[in-house]
């Protein structure tokens, strides 16, 4: 049965990705040097927009999402960004669409579940190691761009979309950090004049203020999922 609290909720998701659609189409059209960096912006708002309300469908976008990025990022000197999306979001996008399937509720949402504290000790010190080893593998190319920035990116991307897969809310708190440094390494890209920076500071911004509504809606949802029976958590894991 559909309760008040869940058609207000739908109306904020809905509010929520109309938002993101509306604000990516100006954006990009604003800002877009071709038809190619508008379709990178939006569907990557599009992508994390989805994602952050539950649905599915994200992980689709992401594929295309994954493609463009993987070629604006080339052109920048990123190489990780590169490698990252080509060799390990591409496959994980199509994992991750085949996992949420397997968990979607009847309002077409995905379960939603959170890590256990001693789990997030351990994945917050696992990233922090994971950083320096990649940084210091990056750095031996040298063309490189800011190795050590690109590798907190590609290990904060990596733990946050097992995290995903895995349908853990914690992914977001991963997404803030993640976006918070991207945004800053697309601020250093823009002042040295990188192809479409302007554009990707801005996409990284939504993707900031997203990552801070999907953690906000994946709480609200294990509380609810709770509060009707469900089972939000994983062996090892706090229920919500």
């Amino acid at each position: 049965m559909t309760t008040l609290h869940d058609k207000t909720l739908n109306r904020v998701d809905h509010a929520w990705l109309l938002f993101l659609i509306v604000t990516g189409c100006a954006v990009s059209a604003l800002l877009a040097a071709s038809f190619f960096d508008f379709t990178v912006f939006l569907s990557g708002v599009l992508c994390v927009g989805l994602t952050s309300i539950g649905r599915r469908e994200g992980h689709l976008v992401g594929l295309y999402t994954a493609i463009s990025y993987s070629v604006l990022s080339y052109s920048n000197g990123l190489y990780g960004e590169v490698y990252l999306n080509l060799f390990f979001f591409i496959p994980t996008g199509i994992l991750g669409y085949i996992m949420w399937r397997r968990h979607t509720k009847e309002d077409r949402t995905v379960e939603m579940r959170q890590l256990s504290l001693g789990f997030r000790v351990i994945l917050i010190t696992g990233c922090i190691l994971a950083t320096y080893i990649v940084g210091k593998l990056l750095a031996l190319n040298p063309n490189q761009n800011t190795p050590f920035i690109d590798a907190s990116t590609n290990v904060l991307s990596v733990a946050a979309t097992f995290l995903a897969i895995w349908r853990f809310k914690e992914q977001w708190l991963l997404y803030i950090a993640l976006n918070a440094i991207s945004l800053f390494m697309w601020i250093l890209r823009f002042q040295a004049g990188g192809e479409a920076g302007d554009m990707m500071v801005l996409t990284w911004s939504l993707y900031l203020a997203t990552a801070f509504f999907g953690y906000w809606r994946w709480h609200v949802g294990i509380r609810r999922d709770a509060a009707v029976g469900a089972d939000p958590a994983m062996p090892a894991c706090d229920a919500a």
